[in-house]
């Protein structure tokens, strides 16, 4: 195992035209590491992790994975480096014309020499290690509640064992309990796996569950990171202001008068 971290990003930036998404992220994580992104809505938070995909090209700056640069890829370098990663979409984002199993196994299917039936096999097994029964593989998507579709879309993301999976917004629209249920099944399904994780939410009681380690994003920068121990005592307003949801402090919402 190299002792370079899994992911290295150094100055990265991105703009839209004149507006300014990624103005200079530098951010380290860990081999196995779980990293929890926070920020408020049109921070950047899944510009970066689109930029680290390599679904996005990013404007300056590097992205390094294993210590090998990875930056704007294309061709089959870009498929490889792809093949690294897992990903639970917010909303799930399942295929309602497939059955789960086969949403389970998309990823499975399209690697060389394994045959539909291995495939599916797979997939039930990784269904089994989310808590759903094989007979939830023959069913579609919008037979189930949100939270066993949300429970299909983690399946999905570590049915191949990735190196590194991406979790953005892992419990919206769910509630508090069902919430905390998708929580341990992430911490469970991480380490199982032995990936290095990035997540982002707004969900502090889901960063508090599942980092390792908080950063936020604020304006197109990190403004601070460290462990989740240590969030309540940052002594970074914008930090104070958004893990205890008030409206008054530094962080403006911009609100269109009517």
């Amino acid at each position: 195992m190299t002792d370079a971290p899994k992911i290295e990003l150094n100055g990265l930036a991105k703009s839209f035209g004149d507006k300014h998404v990624l103005r200079g992220i530098d951010l380290s994580v860990g081999q196995r590491e779980s990293v929890v992104i926070i920020g408020g809505s049109g921070t950047g938070k899944s510009v970066m992790l689109k930029c680290i995909l390599g679904l996005l090209g990013s404007d300056k700056g590097s992205v390094k994975i294993d210590g090998k640069d990875a930056t704007n890829l294309s061709g089959s370098a870009l498929d490889a480096h792809q093949a690294k990663f897992g990903m639970l979409f917010q909303g799930s984002a399942l295929f309602d014309s497939l059955p789960v199993w086969h949403n389970v196994a998309f990823k499975l299917a399209q690697q060389p020499g394994i045959s539909r039936k291995e495939a599916k096999a797979r997939a039930i097994e990784t269904l089994a290690s989310v808590g759903l029964s094989p007979d939830v593989g023959d069913i579609y998507p919008a037979e189930l509640s949100g939270g066993m579709q949300k429970r299909v879309a983690l399946a999905r993301a570590i049915a191949a064992k990735p190196e590194i999976i991406f979790f953005d917004e892992p419990t919206t629209g769910l509630d508090p309990i069902m919430a905390d249920v998708i929580n341990e099944l992430i911490v469970k399904c991480v380490r199982e796996v032995g990936a290095t994780a990035i997540s982002i939410t707004h969900d502090m009681a889901s960063a508090r569950k599942i980092a390792d380690r908080i950063a936020m994003l604020y304006e197109g920068r990190i403004i601070w990171q460290g462990s989740k121990e240590n969030i309540d005592r940052s002594g970074n307003p914008y930090v104070d202001q958004f893990i205890n949801g008030r409206a008054e402090g530094p962080i403006k919402m911009q609100v269109r008068k009517l």
